[in-house]
């Protein structure tokens, strides 16, 4: 099993960024598809992006050119660097780590771009 717990939200102005971090525990982090996803007050969850253990990703065309996803499998850390951030990105952001039909979940973190 692995654990999750996410890091870096909170309050910041449209246009302004925001680095989130994950931090793995408990087993072999590098076997692991690393996905960032979020949900809206009232909206479904979205994936945002993921990383392959290889390093290859994937982005949701809302956030194209703006979010950027890395893992560091050394310090079992997957990181999702946003900017030029709008309104619309506010919600509560997840990391999730996939392996097969297994998918283990983090707490959240709340991000809220607003002026």
């Amino acid at each position: 099993q692995v654990q999750l717990v996410e890091s870096g939200g909170g309050l910041v102005q449209p246009g302004g960024s925001l680095r989130l971090s994950c931090a793995a525990s408990g087993s072999s982090f590098g076997i692991y598809v690393m996905e960032w996803t979020r949900q809206a007050p009232g909206k479904q969850r979205e994936l945002v992006a993921s990383i392959t253990n290889g390093g290859s990703t994937n982005y949701a065309d809302a956030v194209k050119g703006r979010f950027t996803i890395s893992r560091d499998n050394a310090k079992n850390t997957v990181y999702l660097q946003m900017n030029s951030l709008k309104p619309e990105d506010t919600a509560t952001y997840y990391c999730n780590a996939v392996r097969g039909i297994f998918r283990a979940w983090g707490q959240g973190t709340q991000v809220t771009v607003s002026s």
